[in-house]
C-alpha cells in the first residue's frame, strides 16, 4: 500500500487480498444463512400458506414476512443454486423440534409436504352444496368449483358419459391440501368413484338392461329417498316396479331439483312445472342424477329386494311405509300424511 499525490494506492496483492476475504465472507454469510435454524417461536412452529400463482420472489418476501428467514436474498439464491426448483401451493406446517435451516425448508417445499386437511362430503349432496362445503373449508372457490364440475369436456375426457359429473363426485371423507385446483379434487373424488364401482356392478348393469348412467341416476333417487339403509333396496325395488309396469316415479326429490330455490314445501303447483327432472309428468328415469349419492345407494339401485312394493309414503320419523297397491298407499298417506 502506498501513498501517491496524498491517495492512499493499494497494490494487486492487497487488491486480490480484499477481494478474497470480502469472498470469503460473503461465502461464510450464505453459508451460516442455510444451515442456521429458521426463525420460529420454540413453543409453537408456524403455519406458512404458499398460494397458487405465488413466484420465487414472493414467497421469499413472505417468508421474511413472517419471520420464518433471516435473509430473503439467501433463500431466492439457494432457489437459483438448486436448478430446476418448484415449490407447491399449499399450507406448510413448520416445526422448531426439527431444528430445521433453510435448506431443508426450501426441500419440504419443493417435495410438497404439505398439511392435510380433512373435508368431508355427506351423501346426497348436490355439486352445488358440495361446492359449499368446499369454500366454506377454504380449499376452493364454489363458483369455479360448480364451473369445472359442470364441464362437459371434463366429464368426457375423465370417462364420464354425462354433460355434468352430477352424481359422480363421491361422498367421503377427503384429506386435500390447500392451494389444490377445483379441477384436482374434482379428479380425486372421481377416482375414488371409480374405486368403488366393482366389475361385478358394471356387469349387472348389463343384465338389468340398464348403463351405469341410468344406475347412477337410480341411486341418486334411492339417496334422496331414504337414509335409512335398510330402506334402500326397498324404494329401489318399488321403483324398478313403476319402471317396469311403465309408471310415472313421481319422485319428489326430482322435482325440487328443478327448482331454483325451495321453501320446504312441495305444493301441487311444483308437481306440475315442465321439466325433464319432474317424474310426476315424465316417463322413465330423468335425464340425470339429481345428487351424489353413496355406496349403498348404488348398490341399492343394482340389487333391490324381490317384492312387489310399488308405493311408499314418509311416516314423518325417518322411515318410509311400503304398500303393494294405490288403494293401500292413499290410506298411509291418510294416517302419516294428513294435515291436523
Amino acid at each position: 500500500m502506498r501513498l501517491h499525490e496524498g491517495h492512499l494506492r493499494l497494490d494487486n496483492d492487497e487488491i486480490s487480498f480484499i477481494c478474497l476475504t470480502l469472498l470469503v465472507l460473503f461465502v461464510i454469510h450464505i453459508y451460516v444463512g442455510v444451515t442456521a435454524p429458521l426463525l420460529l417461536d420454540n413453543s409453537k412452529g408456524k403455519i406458512i400458506e404458499i398460494k397458487k400463482g405465488m413466484n420465487i420472489s414472493e414467497i421469499s418476501l413472505l417468508l421474511k414476512k413472517e419471520k420464518v428467514i433471516p435473509e430473503a436474498w439467501v433463500f431466492r439464491l439457494l432457489t437459483r443454486l438448486k436448478p430446476g426448483t418448484v415449490i407447491k401451493a399449499g399450507e406448510y406446517q413448520l416445526d422448531t423440534a426439527t431444528k430445521m435451516n433453510t435448506l431443508q425448508l426450501l426441500d419440504i417445499l419443493q417435495k410438497g409436504k404439505t398439511i392435510c386437511r380433512k373435508v368431508t362430503i355427506p351423501e346426497g349432496c348436490t355439486i352445488r352444496q358440495i361446492a359449499g362445503i368446499f369454500a366454506e373449508s377454504g380449499m376452493a372457490d364454489g363458483k369455479k368449483f360448480v364451473e369445472v364440475a359442470n364441464d362437459p369436456n371434463l366429464a368426457r375426457r375423465l370417462g364420464i358419459r354425462a354433460k355434468s359429473l352430477e352424481g359422480y363426485l363421491f361422498p367421503d371423507t377427503y384429506c386435500f391440501s390447500k392451494g389444490l385446483s377445483e379441477k384436482s379434487i374434482i379428479e380425486t373424488m372421481i377416482a375414488r368413484f371409480r374405486k368403488i364401482i366393482l366389475p361385478e356392478w358394471e356387469e349387472r348393469c348389463r343384465e338389468m338392461g340398464f348403463d351405469l348412467h341410468q344406475v347412477i341416476t337410480l341411486a341418486s333417487l334411492i339417496e334422496k329417498e331414504t337414509s335409512v339403509k335398510e330402506e334402500k333396496p326397498l324404494v329401489s325395488a318399488a321403483y324398478h316396479n313403476r319402471l317396469r309396469d311403465g309408471m310415472r316415479l313421481q319422485c319428489d326429490p326430482t322435482v325440487i331439483y328443478s327448482m331454483e330455490s325451495f321453501g320446504g314445501n312441495l305444493t301441487k303447483e311444483h308437481l306440475s312445472i315442465n321439466s325433464p327432472y319432474n317424474t310426476y309428468r315424465r316417463y322413465g328415469l330423468p335425464p340425470g342424477p339429481i345428487a351424489n349419492p353413496g355406496e349403498d345407494s348404488i348398490r341399492a339401485a343394482l340389487y333391490p329386494v324381490k317384492i312387489g312394493y310399488r308405493y311408499f309414503v314418509s311416516k314423518n320419523n325417518g322411515t318410509h311405509k311400503f304398500s303393494y297397491t294405490l288403494k293401500e298407499h292413499n290410506r298411509a298417506v291418510e294416517k302419516y300424511q294428513k294435515r291436523r
